[in-house]
């Protein structure tokens, strides 16, 4: 039928533009996990990964990178928040850097080193691998990291970003 194939299309495109943007995350049931969201064509550059007994609701970007800061240090239900960073030459610290933090890692280490410097406090531990983080955050209570979108993350929770 003439006319029809242009419909399909313009109807695709409609349900395709209310779909949510990547870099939102939303929460899930159960476990709970910070999961950025995005096209099936292609992983998100990161997943942020709880400790499964870790209960929040979602977060802001902003939210997200006070974690990592620590400039919060407990979550909602009240245990300790553990942030934990990956290698600062991995491809997914740079990608959580520019899209939770919207810095550097430079400025990201001057951040650090005038907190410690001032007694504020030390960076989050560091990890080499997407496995390490997941492993850490599985068995440390209220800890929090990322790993790269295509790692499978079993026994975590994954936490949605709301921005």
């Amino acid at each position: 039928m003439p006319g029809t194939a242009p419909r399909i299309l313009y109807k695709l495109l409609a349900v395709a533009c209310s779909l949510p943007l990547a870099g939102v995350l939303a929460v899930h049931a159960l476990p709970l996990s910070l999961a950025l969201e995005s096209s099936a064509a292609e992983p998100a550059p990161f997943k942020v990964v709880v400790n499964p007994g870790v209960r929040a609701d979602p977060v802001t970007r902003q939210e997200l990178s006070d974690l990592f800061l620590k400039k919060v240090a407990r979550w909602p239900a009240g245990e300790s928040v553990l942030p934990v960073d990956q290698s600062e030459r991995t491809k997914v610290r740079v990608n959580f850097s520019k899209e939770v933090h919207q810095r550097s890692l430079g400025e990201l280490r001057t951040y650090w080193e005038q907190r410690q410097f001032a007694g504020r406090g030390s960076p989050p531990l560091v990890k080499a691998s997407d496995e390490e983080v997941v492993e850490f955050v599985k068995t440390h209570p209220g800890a929090v990291g990322y790993v790269s979108g295509e790692t499978v993350v079993d026994g975590v929770g994954l936490l949605r970003v709301k921005d």
